[in-house]
């Protein structure tokens, strides 16, 4: 693809790389956008190209009206992806992000436009429900209140901010809407490996439902319990960066051997 930002405003893309092998296409968690993954790139090797997903409501979409609907979110970034299927895609989503990749990876494989590998980060497997009273009906201070006990997601310096946080609000209270309204299907597991990831003190995340994900898969699973809470994405991101760019660089390399077989002589 010439130019990777084209697709703005869907596409964050930091570092376009014509030399990629693979494209990984990066989905934030809930209430984020995509600069959470801006800094990846340069850990992922000149194999890898990173196009992180900015869905309506953040960032410099923030005056769009965000997805409440996960499906209804799912067909629209399905349809984006169309036009970056010039390489190989894999897919790596957390908390929110990880059910929006699978459901992704679902998708995309109906239309014959399979990933080469998921990783999942900080969810449990979606055969599991979660059967905690629902947040999305609470009014905002409890809201809030909830997300922080659950999550400890919200920075102290935005929660002390009243105009920031009534910016913030209604895309945390959709993406949040987004997951409590969300209805798993079972279906055939994926044929493509599948990596998750997990915080050891994540409490929100049990291992032995993180280590679920291993059904959606007839292929490879590994899973991978690193140090902190649910947002060990940012403490532990050295040791996540590093499996990844492991996988990534052996899926290129099978990719390669498979276009010239003389590269395996």
């Amino acid at each position: 693809m010439s130019d990777i930002g084209t697709m703005q405003p869907w596409i964050f893309c930091p570092k376009p790389n014509a030399a990629a092998r693979l494209r990984l296409v990066c989905v934030p968690y809930a209430g984020a956008g995509a600069s959470v993954y801006r800094e990846w790139p340069e850990f992922l090797g000149d194999q890898v190209e990173l196009c992180a997903l900015q869905l309506p409501g953040r960032e410099n979409r923030l005056r769009e009206p965000p997805f409440t609907c996960l499906r209804q979110a799912v067909e629209e970034v399905a349809k984006v992806l169309h036009s970056y299927q010039d390489l190989p895609i894999a897919l790596f989503g957390h908390s929110m992000g990880a059910v929006v990749c699978f459901e992704l990876a679902r998708k995309l494989r109906s239309q014959h436009l399979t990933p080469v590998h998921l990783f999942v980060s900080g969810r449990r497997s979606p055969q599991y429900p979660d059967r905690r009273p629902r947040l999305t009906p609470l009014p905002n201070e409890s809201f809030v209140a909830e997300i922080c006990r659950r999550y400890n997601g919200i920075p102290r310096e935005v929660l002390q901010e009243p105009e920031l946080m009534e910016l913030l609000l209604p895309t945390l209270r959709a993406d949040v809407e987004m997951l409590e309204t969300y209805d798993y299907q079972p279906g055939l597991p994926f044929e493509f490996p599948i990596t998750a990831f997990g915080g050891l003190h994540d409490h929100e995340t049990p291992l032995d439902e993180l280590r679920g994900w291993k059904d959606q898969t007839s292929a490879r699973f590994e899973s991978n319990v690193v140090p902190g809470d649910h947002f060990f994405l940012r403490s532990a991101a050295t040791e996540i960066l590093a499996i990844i760019r492991r996988e990534l660089d052996s899926a290129a390399a099978s990719l390669l051997s498979r276009q010239d077989p003389a590269r395996l002589e």
